[in-house]
């Protein structure tokens, strides 16, 4: 360990800032450093005194041995021998036992097995063979991959906390101590180029594991701002401003389309300029996955802000060299207005209880109209709501003292906030020709639109879905793949949630793609774990399981000899009655205890 100064100007002064880092010799004969302690500005007698208390503890004994362990009040036979091979007699001094470096091991494993469930070992150790300089990135990548999953994080903090509190380095082969950080930066720069064929290599595994079908495709489009300043030049950067799902319109976003099954395995993705509109994107989308899978009998799921009529028309066409795609997509609600005669005429039919459909053929189209109870009531709250706050702020604007451009400034404030039930109320306001009139009660007037509050109470509960299907498909089944899109909600809700993909610290478009093509892969170690756990209980959620295997700890026991060196026993905990229990209920088995290491305590001095 030593003192590391940085240096740097600020209001023309010169500033120094001392960090406590460990240097490492690595495997291939580099040395990497790690940032211990930030200690700031200090003076020189606190930096003398730092001096002092630092003391570098190393050394580590490469070659594996037999050895027989005795206390130091026994005398060891004169020689001893197992299967053949000569066993080292070594004197242990029981009193001087010490439990050292507690590290969170049974995540990590789990993580590590769940990647080679799905074969990404076998898929991406080929394709990233270590560097000449001996920099192994397939090790990296994993590291990055279930460092994502277990604890997301920056990379900086991975390399100077996560990774030392973790047993990555034992499980992946590495230096148990240091990860170099400029190498999990690196490594970003080595993935897109494999994205297609991952595509394709994860779509065999999730049929082979899971069986899972691809006739139905779940399609949809979230968006990740950063806070940072905008690029410089904003066309040549996929950092654009654009329409925010997450409430930030003053943040550079980028919009994310994501592409999965009904039971929520992902097959692809991409990462689309911030000023992408959801319109833009399925044409080229459809294209992909023809490429991809090629031409199938599929039905595409959406929500209805994404097709246009334009692409709708030209998935029903039935050409001799492309079938026609099929579709299903939800509608806006004005467009119930054109066939709300024609539904009376209809019955209801029970998909659940509480939820019923209706059922109308039209030119090739079928349109299904459903009603929820459970929605119902959320509506009506919602509007309730809504209405109560936006009628107290109309009666508080009426008695204040303002001119009519202030009123129409605090009007525009109380719109925004109203949404949809502004259009419920009917507000006068003073007139600005022939005359300006002042704002008074007689002037400033509102009143509720009863008509339109009855239609909207009419309509509550109800959604109307539009579908391109075959005729054999009822109008319930058309509801439940419908429904089937809150699959892909969880999805972003994971990805943004708790694998925790914002915030971005990467400046590049490549490392920003890159970035997310991690989280991505994390995000299907998460639904292999979800598919795992799914039959055995519905409460068995992956960050349970995950939370719980992280109770298994990793300790090294160091037992000091008679002769000077000093005996590190790498050892996992033992796991609870619970996880014993999920272990065998998951049909998955602890594997053996690591072998000791000796180490010469004079190769220190």
């Amino acid at each position: 360990m030593h003192l590391k100064c940085n240096k740097r100007r600020k209001d023309g002064k010169l500033h120094r800032y001392w960090s406590v880092v460990e240097s490492y010799r690595l495997a291939n004969g580099k040395t990497a450093k790690r940032q211990i302690l930030y200690l700031g500005e200090i003076n020189d007698s606190q930096k003398l005194a730092w001096c002092r208390s630092i003391e570098a503890l190393e050394g580590r004994s490469q070659q594996p041995q037999q050895i027989a362990l005795f206390p130091t009040d026994r005398q060891p036979p004169g020689e001893l021998s197992h299967n053949g091979r000569k066993v080292r007699p070594i004197k242990i001094d029981v009193a001087a036992i010490e439990l050292c470096r507690p590290r969170q091991w049974g995540a990590c494993w789990l993580a590590l097995q769940i990647w080679n469930l799905l074969g990404l070992d076998e898929f991406f150790a080929p394709k990233l063979p270590p560097s000449r300089k001996g920099t192994p990135w397939y090790k990296i990548l994993q590291l990055l991959v279930c460092a994502r999953l277990i604890k997301p994080s920056s990379e900086w903090y991975l390399h100077r906390e996560w990774y030392r509190q973790s047993a990555m380095g034992d499980l992946l082969g590495m230096h148990p101590d240091i990860v170099p950080k400029n190498a999990l930066y690196h490594c970003h720069d080595k993935l897109l180029e494999h994205k297609s064929a991952l595509f394709q290599h994860l779509r065999n595994r999730w049929q082979d594991l899971f069986d899972a079908k691809f006739e139905v495709l779940l399609y949809d489009l979230t968006s990740t701002y950063f806070e940072s300043d905008p690029p410089e030049d904003p066309d040549s950067s996929k950092r654009r401003f654009g329409y925010s799902r997450d409430k930030r319109p003053d943040c550079v976003q980028v919009v994310i389309a994501l592409i999965v099954t009904p039971e929520g395995f992902p097959l692809t993705y991409e990462v689309l300029p911030g000023n992408t509109q959801d319109k833009q994107t399925l044409r080229d989308f459809l294209q992909k996955i023809e490429n991809l899978y090629g031409k199938a009998d599929r039905i595409w799921v959406m929500d209805r802000g994404i097709p246009t009529e334009e692409v709708l028309a030209e998935m029903r066409q039935d050409k001799p060299d492309h079938p026609p795609v099929h579709y299903i997509v939800g509608t806006p609600k004005g467009r119930l207005t054109r066939y709300e005669k024609r539904f009376l005429e209809k019955d209801w039919e029970q998909v659940r209880p509480g939820v019923e459909v209706k059922h109308l053929e039209e030119t090739g189209e079928q349109y299904v109209l459903a009603r929820s109870s459970k929605r119902v009531g959320k509506e009506r709250s919602m509007r309730k709501r809504r209405l109560k706050k936006l009628w107290a702020r109309l009666k508080e604007l009426r008695t204040m003292e303002q001119t009519r451009d202030e009123l129409l400034m605090r009007l525009g404030a109380a719109k925004k906030e109203a949404g949809r039930v502004w259009h419920l109320v009917k507000v006068d306001i003073p007139q600005l020709n022939p005359s300006d009139q002042a704002v008074t009660p007689q002037t400033f007037t509102f009143t509720l639109r009863r008509e339109k509050l009855r239609a909207a109470m009419r309509r509550e509960g109800r959604y109307l879905l539009r579908a391109f299907v075959p005729d054999t498909m009822p109008a319930p089944e058309i509801w439940r793949q419908y429904i089937g899109l809150t699959e892909i909600e969880e999805s972003f809700k994971n990805l943004k949630g708790d694998l925790a993909i914002r915030p971005v610290y990467h400046q590049t478009d490549e490392r920003i793609e890159a970035h997310i093509f991690v989280s991505f892969l994390s995000y299907c170690l998460h639904v292999a774990l979800r598919a795992k756990l799914r039959p055995l209980a519905s409460g068995l959620t992956p960050r349970a399981v995950l939370e719980k295997f992280g109770t298994l700890q990793m300790i090294d026991v160091h037992l000091p000899t008679a002769d000077d060196k000093e005996l590190i026993m790498p050892r996992y905990t033992r796991p609870d009655k619970d996880l014993t229990l999920l272990l065998t209920r998951m049909g998955l088995e602890l594997p053996q205890q690591p072998p000791p290491t000796l180490r010469d305590l004079t190769a220190q001095l």
